[in-house]
C-alpha cells in the first residue's frame, strides 16, 4: 500500500508491505536505481546507511514487543532521504510511523508547524517520534517490573520466575535491535551534513542524544531486572531449603516411631504390652509422647 503526503513542497511517500509493481512505479517517479528498488521489495538483516547523488539510504530496526502485529521484535523501516521527498518502506505497521502519519497529515493541511526547508528536518521529526514510541516500550517494561517486584515481596516468588524470564527476553530484544544505531547513527551524520549541509548537524546530534538517553533508560531497567531477578532466586532458595529441612524433621520424628511399632510387629513369643488390657492405647499414647519429645527437640534446636 502507498500512502503520499505533501507539505510545503516536500513529498513524503510511505511504502506498507509494498509490492513489486508499487516499488517499481515510485522507483520511476524518484529516479531511483534499480538495485536500490530491489532492496525495498523485502526486508534487511542489517542496518545499513548509503550515500547516493540525489538522496540518502538508511535501513534501521526498531524494538516492537508491545506494539507489533505480526509478532517479530524488530520492526524493519528503510528511509530514502532526497531534498524534496522522503520515502519510508516496512513490512508491518509500525505505530509511532503511523501515529505521525496522522500528526503529519493535520499539520500539512492547517500549515500549522515548521517542519523545515528540506526532507531531512521531515525525517529528524520523524525518527524522534519513532525513539518515542521504543521509550513507550520501554515505560511498559518498567511497569512491569514494578509488578514483579510487588509480587516478589507479597510471597509470589515462585509465579515471578516466569515473568522475569519473559521481560528479560523482551529487554534483550530491545538491546539487541538498538545496539547498532549509535554506529548507524554516526555514519548518517556524516552522510547527512555532507548531503544537507552544515545546518544540519545539530538536528542528528539531538537525534543521537535521543539514542543514547534511550540506551541508558534500558540500561537501568536491565539492571533492575537482574536485581529483581537475583532477589527472586534468593527467596525461591530459601523457600525450598525450608521445605527441606521441615522434610527432614519430619523424618527425624518419623524413624524412631516406625522402629518402635515395627518391634511391636515382631513375631515373637513373648511381647510387652501386647495382649494386656488396653494395650492399643498404651502403645499410641506412647508414640504420641514420642512425637511430641522429638518435634519438642526439634523446636528447641530451631530446626522449625
Amino acid at each position: 500500500m502507498v500512502q503520499k503526503y505533501v507539505y510545503r513542497g516536500v513529498e513524503w511517500i510511505d511504502l506498507d508491505s509494498p509490492t513489486y509493481e508499487e516499488v517499481a512505479t515510485v522507483a520511476r517517479e524518484r529516479n531511483l536505481n534499480r538495485v536500490l528498488a530491489e532492496e525495498l521489495t523485502k526486508p534487511s538483516l542489517k542496518p545499513k546507511v548509503d550515500l547516493y547523488r540525489d538522496h540518502l539510504y538508511l535501513v534501521l530496526h526498531f524494538p516492537a514487543i508491545r506494539q507489533s502485529h505480526t509478532g517479530p521484535s524488530n520492526q524493519e523501516i528503510d528511509f530514502i532521504i532526497g531534498k524534496d521527498f522522503i520515502i519510508t518502506t516496512h513490512y508491518d505497521t509500525v505505530d509511532p510511523l503511523h501515529e505521525f502519519s496522522k500528526i503529519f497529515e493535520v499539520n500539512a493541511i492547517l500549515e500549522r508547524s515548521d517542519f523545515g526547508e528540506h526532507a531531512g528536518y521531515i525525517f529528524y521529526y520523524m525518527l524522534k517520534h519513532i525513539y518515542k514510541g521504543t521509550e513507550n516500550e520501554l515505560e511498559s517494561i518498567k511497569e512491569k517490573l514494578e509488578t514483579i517486584e510487588a509480587g516478589i515481596f507479597s510471597g509470589k516468588e515462585r509465579q515471578m520466575v516466569e515473568r522475569i524470564s519473559h521481560l528479560g527476553r523482551d529487554i534483550l530484544a530491545i538491546k539487541g535491535a538498538l545496539r547498532p544505531h549509535q554506529q548507524i547513527l554516526d555514519s548518517l551524520t556524516l552522510a547527512a551534513v555532507k548531503f544537507f549541509g552544515k545546518d544540519f548537524e545539530y538536528p542528528m546530534h539531538s537525534i543521537t542524544n535521543e539514542y543514547f538517553r534511550i540506551n541508558n533508560e534500558i540500561a537501568h531497567a536491565s539492571e533492575l531486572m537482574n536485581e529483581l531477578r537475583e532477589t527472586n532466586n534468593t527467596l525461591v532458595s530459601t523457600h525450598q531449603n525450608e521445605i527441606m529441612q521441615q522434610l527432614s524433621v519430619i523424618a527425624f520424628i518419623a524413624l524412631p516411631i516406625g522402629l518402635v511399632l515395627t518391634l511391636f510387629q515382631i513375631d515373637t513369643v513373648s511381647k510387652p504390652i501386647v495382649g494386656t488390657e488396653g494395650d492399643f492405647w498404651i502403645i499410641l499414647s506412647t508414640v504420641v509422647a514420642m512425637a511430641l519429645l522429638l518435634y519438642s527437640f526439634a523446636k528447641a534446636k530451631k530446626w522449625l
